[in-house]
């Protein structure tokens, strides 16, 4: 449903377009001359204006170029002139000033119906084309999901699966989660969703649920209406409104409070979001991916995440496992970030020494891969020779007091089956007792893991 603003003095006229616009499902309001239809504009904020040329005090063409004006509220707003027959440099004019487009009179209703479908759906691609250009300043690299372990060749599978799936039914595919620990690379799987999707050339949008001000969390989720003259509160849409055609990746979802969690839930729910002010509602058609790095069915019990939302949102999980679960995957990630930032820098690339790359695979990465990101890139910056040395990583100690974990320099001096021993104790304590996820760990299956646990007494 849009509403449209009338501006025209010949009353039948009029009163027929807000008839049939009505019967198609919108909202229309009439304004005999460009006095009453600018009041109308300050306070209801049409979707489109219907603009005559010829109007009792003064040109319709003057009011639109006031609205193309530089810093105007509704600078962006679709205007369809109508120019009575063979007035053709009025429609010249019209055009010049910035009209969406312009219809001759006396306007047939069907061409009327469908000059405005075209328009609604240029200014949303014009819309979605200005934000993509704003959010996204930087180059967009291809996005690749590093590693060739069981684990992350699994999820890639699962994405490729997921993607297909959502390309076909794009009025029914659920909510996408992905859940994983800080820094294990969700946001690049998400980006890697669209990158393999037929939504590829249409907006992704990130939204940092942890960076939203508290203050204005709903507008910028939702948009606003004109709900003031005071321009702070001017009328544009939310960040799920921009990504129509796209993807929404909603970051870090529990951080969300629980009344947007309400109309969240709302808008996955009917498909149709309606912006704060307004009582119309605007369909949605993106699909939406969100993330997680803590445990949701914990917070529901805890009454700080709405169980619904849950319910709707645990129906596709993907679990990132954390970097020191896919050691494998690290000589291929170093040598990634390694090239990047060398040709970032332009510096010479150097290459990773192995001793550091053999400490570095025993190294638990508690910041993941963000970690290992920022290690490197230091190194490169800093490293004095051609090989980046395990000084030059800036790690601190191989220890993890809370744990109570070994030093490198100890396990050296275990027997066999202390460091059997040792390598089960710890994985089982870092799975907090999940024998599954102890035995993926190490790379065993269930069975040989509670055959050593036995052996072991653990």
């Amino acid at each position: 449903m849009l509403s449209f603003l009338l501006i025209e003095d010949e009353s039948l006229f009029a009163k027929s377009v807000k008839r049939r616009l009505e019967r198609e499902g919108h909202q229309a309001k009439i304004a005999e001359n460009i006095g009453s239809g600018k009041k109308l504009l300050q306070s209801e904020s049409p979707d489109i204006l219907l603009l005559d040329v010829r109007l009792p005090d003064g040109n319709g063409l003057d009011l639109l170029a006031e609205i193309r004006a530089d810093e105007h509220p509704l600078q962006s707003l679709p205007v369809i002139v109508m120019t009575a027959y063979g007035e053709l440099e009025d429609a010249v004019s019209a055009m010049k000033f910035g009209a969406s487009d312009y219809l001759k009179k006396p306007v047939d209703l069907d061409e009327l119906m469908l000059t405005i479908d075209k328009v609604v759906s240029n200014h949303t691609i014009r819309r979605q084309l200005q934000y993509a250009e704003q959010r996204a300043q930087k180059t967009h690299q291809p996005v690749n999901l590093i590693g060739s372990s069981q684990q992350i060749m699994t999820i890639r599978e699962q994405a490729k699966q997921l993607s297909e799936l959502m390309d076909k039914n794009k009025d029914t595919t659920p909510v996408v989660l992905i859940s994983g620990e800080t820094g294990s690379g969700k946001g690049v799987l998400a980006r890697y969703f669209h990158q393999i999707s037929q939504r590829h050339d249409r907006p992704f949008v990130h939204v940092d649920c942890a960076a939203l001000p508290e203050d204005s969390v709903e507008a910028e989720l939702f948009g606003q209406e004109n709900i003031a003259l005071d321009d702070s509160l001017k009328a544009r849409p939310g960040l799920i409104e921009v990504a129509e055609d796209g993807i929404l990746f909603l970051d870090e979802i529990a951080e969300l409070s629980l009344s947007t969690q309400t109309k969240l839930l709302n808008v996955i729910e009917r498909r149709q979001l309606r912006r704060l002010g307004s009582t119309k509602e605007i369909p949605v058609n993106s699909q939406v991916i969100v993330s997680t790095n803590r445990d949701l069915h914990q917070l529901v019990s805890m009454g700080e995440f709405r169980a619904d939302l849950y319910f709707r949102l645990n129906v596709v999980e993907i679990q990132l496992p954390p970097l020191r679960e896919r050691q494998q995957d690290i000589a291929e990630l170093a040598q990634f970030f390694i090239e990047q930032f060398a040709k970032r820098y332009s510096v010479e690339q150097p290459r990773l020494a192995y001793d550091a790359m053999r400490q570095m695979q025993q190294y638990d990465w508690p910041g993941n891969i963000r970690e290992l990101e920022n290690v490197l890139e230091r190194a490169v910056m800093l490293c004095q020779q051609s090989v980046i040395e395990f000084s030059d990583l800036s790690l601190k100690s191989f220890a993890t007091s809370a744990d109570g974990e070994q030093t490198l320099s100890e396990i050296e001096k275990m027997t066999m089956d202390e460091v059997e021993k040792y390598l089960l104790e710890n994985a089982l304590s870092r799975s907090s007792g999940n024998v599954s996820r102890a035995a993926r760990q190490l790379g065993l299956t269930r069975m040989a893991m509670r055959y050593r646990m036995e052996k072991y007494k653990l």
